[in-house]
């Protein structure tokens, strides 16, 4: 045979050996190669015997092969042994590991054979760990369930930015929801007795329409179809759950079935953002954000969010709420899925309270429509500070645009004479320079000159800026409508630390006794 030639030496050498996903003709040649040359192949079976990876591999396992059965103790978490499940295993790995070394010692070439990939999930692995740093080693990579379950199914799983997750059925359901809710397109193994799990944790984040069932991928007794149709109790452990890529096929290609715009499915879900980038976003938040055939929004908001072809993005004007949020309900009253693209949490000082008033309205009322919290301007300055919002605070917008200053002084004087630390929203902008002084002079009737003041600007952005100063010295200057400030209250503490390097702010949890 041609290929890299098997190297012997006065220690043997190990070989993780890749089988693919089932059907031995899927097999590399640089595997069969291998596996003809090795002194001694291995192999894990359960207490049964049987092993699907010698099936496998059996048309190239000689009568004079030394064959060493690597049989599991334990093949659910059901044991009586001392360290539970994991400590059984382990055990296991341990002795599997010192068998194989015996030969090794002894210059023989080991064959380790396993499904799919050796180091994707596979049971290989744990032997590599154990084995690798003491020996010659290579690793035979294979065709992955992952691969041949697309093939099969002959969808694409990722395309262009799209990306792709896989994930155990054995995480928990909540966990599985909020993973499968906040990516593109994703691959659940090891279902069995984890299905119900699964199908429940796909139906949470939204996608069981979407999902796809493939059991045996190039093996006998192979099946493929909709998750959602599949009875729980014929799922066998050799089987995924696939969410396909969601880009659209090529003109002339499969097309999938047009999905009717009717009232049923129309939704309008209102997203927070955080108060910057990807990296504030919920899963959940992502989920709605990627399910959305229409994102309607403050355009500076709307561009935050990754295109996705299909999905039409309508951004306007940040003065237009009313309009914006009826047009969203509209789009839903028609059968569109829309999400209205808010900052922060949507529903502080943001687009939450438009749309739900006009989903009020008798045209709108049975559009469904659901709030996604998201991560406030006030909590994300608030930690990049330290800790100012640790006690009891209000939180109020210095904007008079909507309400007179009148009612905004009152507040500020009882919310300051209370000694709440107060978070400030729409401190300043182009038309409104006077607001942030007038502020100051207020809060000082009722504090000191030097309680703490964070402005944090654009918090999470490229142009993030943390700063603390005295109130006394709060520069109206330095402040506008990307800035939010954190007035301290008379328990709030303000120091450095490192050398001077860190300042940190925090109020903490115990008030003192009058």
């Amino acid at each position: 045979m041609s290929g890299v030639p098997i190297e012997q030496s006065p220690q043997g050498r190990l070989y993780g050996v890749g089988l693919g996903p089932g059907d031995p003709s899927l097999m590399t040649v640089r595997a069969v190669e291998v596996i003809a040359a090795a002194d001694v192949v291995a192999y894990h079976s359960a207490r049964h015997g049987r092993s699907i990876a010698r099936s496998i591999a059996a048309a190239h396992i000689r009568a004079d092969h030394i064959e060493e059965a690597l049989v599991y103790p334990v093949t659910t978490e059901s044991t009586d042994h001392p360290g539970g499940y994991r400590g059984a295993l382990d055990d296991f790995y341990e002795v599997a590991a010192d068998r194989l070394a015996a030969h090794l010692d002894a210059g023989r070439t080991v064959a380790v054979l396993a499904e799919g990939d050796p180091l994707f999930y596979g049971s290989y692995q744990h032997m590599h760990k154990r084995l690798a740093h003491r020996y010659p080693t290579e690793v035979i990579p294979g065709v992955t369930s992952v691969s041949a379950a697309a093939a099969r199914l002959g969808e694409p799983l990722v395309e262009a930015e799209e990306v792709l997750t896989v994930l155990p059925g054995t995480l928990p359901e909540e966990e599985l929801a909020a993973r499968l809710a906040s990516t593109d397109s994703a691959v659940v193994m090891k279902l069995g007795r984890t299905f119900g799990k699964v199908r429940g944790a796909l139906e949470r984040s939204g996608r069981l329409d979407e999902a796809r069932y493939v059991e045996r991928a190039t093996m006998e007794g192979e099946r493929t179809g909709r998750l959602a149709e599949v009875d729980p109790e014929s799922v066998p452990y050799f089987s995924v759950a696939v969410l396909p890529s969601r880009v659209a096929p090529l003109t002339g290609g499969p097309a999938p079935a047009p999905v009717p715009e009717t009232p049923e499915r129309g939704e309008v879900v209102v997203v927070g953002t955080g108060p910057a980038g990807p990296l504030w976003l919920t899963p959940e938040t992502r989920g709605a954000l990627a399910a959305a055939d229409d994102l309607v929004g403050y355009t500076t908001y709307v561009d935050r969010v990754p295109h996705r072809p299909g999905q039409r993005r309508h951004g306007s004007d940040n003065r237009v709420e009313s309009e914006r949020a009826e047009f969203a309900l509209e789009l839903a009253r028609r059968g569109r899925r829309v999400a209205v693209v808010s900052g922060g949490d949507p529903g502080v000082f943001a687009m939450a309270t438009a749309v739900l008033e006009v989903a009020s309205q008798d045209d709108f009322a049975d559009v469904p429509v659901r709030v996604l919290p998201g991560v406030t301007a006030a909590n994300a300055a608030a930690a990049r500070a330290g800790a100012p919002l640790g006690h009891d605070y209000a939180t109020l917008s210095l904007s008079d645009r909507l309400k007179p200053w009148e009612v905004i002084a009152e507040r500020l004087a009882a919310a300051a004479s209370a000694d709440l630390v107060l978070a400030l929203y729409n401190p300043g902008s182009r038309s409104r320079t006077w607001q942030v002084g007038k502020a100051r002079e207020l809060l000082l009737e009722h504090r000191a000159p030097d309680t703490p003041v964070v402005l944090g600007r654009d918090v999470g952005g490229p142009e993030e800026s943390v700063r603390v100063v005295r109130l006394a010295d709060l520069d109206p200057a330095d402040v506008d409508m990307r800035t939010l400030l954190i007035v301290g209250s008379s328990q709030t503490q303000w120091v450095r630390r490192r050398g001077g390097e860190d300042q940190i702010v925090w109020t903490p949890r115990r008030y003192p006794e009058g």
